[in-house]
């Protein structure tokens, strides 16, 4: 029978920690007016026949605020970087310098602030909806188990743990993305 049933409420809990890390990182690729390295991690460089990551290819470094360099170690990929970073779609325009790309990072416009809080916006969606789906599988679970003799309490019980973790979760994924509308929209 069922009655022994347990929920693996860590692995949800893992699964939901998964989604929000995957949004933090989502989160640090949008840029808010300031150099940052991080900015550069989802643009991957066609390099020896795969795609690459920048920092992968070379050093990358913020010497001051408002510019970020990269130091390709292969003088051979410079132009591939280069064109990676320009058809990434982050707004900055790449300056060489030997095997140094320098990239100045413009101030941003009240345009595009708001265009990236959307962006921010969407990427938060889709956290919402991997930690639902987490519920979901944790519901399924659930209702398997009912239909193998678990009491209508138990039942109760397990679908109110799952539906507190995802409402936690859900809760600071809202949070994550105020802060960041917030960073973003600070002139």
């Amino acid at each position: 029978m069922a009655d022994d049933f347990e929920l693996d409420t860590k692995d949800l809990e893992r699964r939901m920690d998964g989604a929000i890390a995957s949004l933090r990182t989502e989160f640090a690729s949008l840029r808010t007016g300031r150099a940052s390295a991080t900015m550069l991690e989802p643009v991957m460089v066609e390099a020896y026949g795969q795609k690459t990551p920048i920092n992968q290819v070379g050093t990358v470094n913020v010497p001051e605020p408002r510019m970020v360099t990269i130091n390709v170690w292969d003088k051979s990929l410079v132009n591939a970087v280069e064109k990676a970073i320009r058809e990434s779609g982050l707004g900055i325009n790449p300056q060489l310098n030997g095997t140094i790309i320098m990239l100045p990072i413009p101030e941003l416009n009240e345009e595009r602030r708001k265009e990236l809080t959307k962006v921010a916006s969407q990427y938060a969606e889709n956290a919402r909806v991997a930690v639902r789906n987490v519920r979901r599988d944790g519901m399924d679970q659930i209702k398997k188990a009912k239909a193998d003799g678990m009491s209508e309490d138990d039942q109760k019980f397990w679908e109110t743990e799952v539906q507190e973790m995802t409402d936690i979760f859900i809760a600071n994924v809202d949070e994550a993305l105020e802060t960041k509308q917030a960073e973003i929209m600070q002139v």
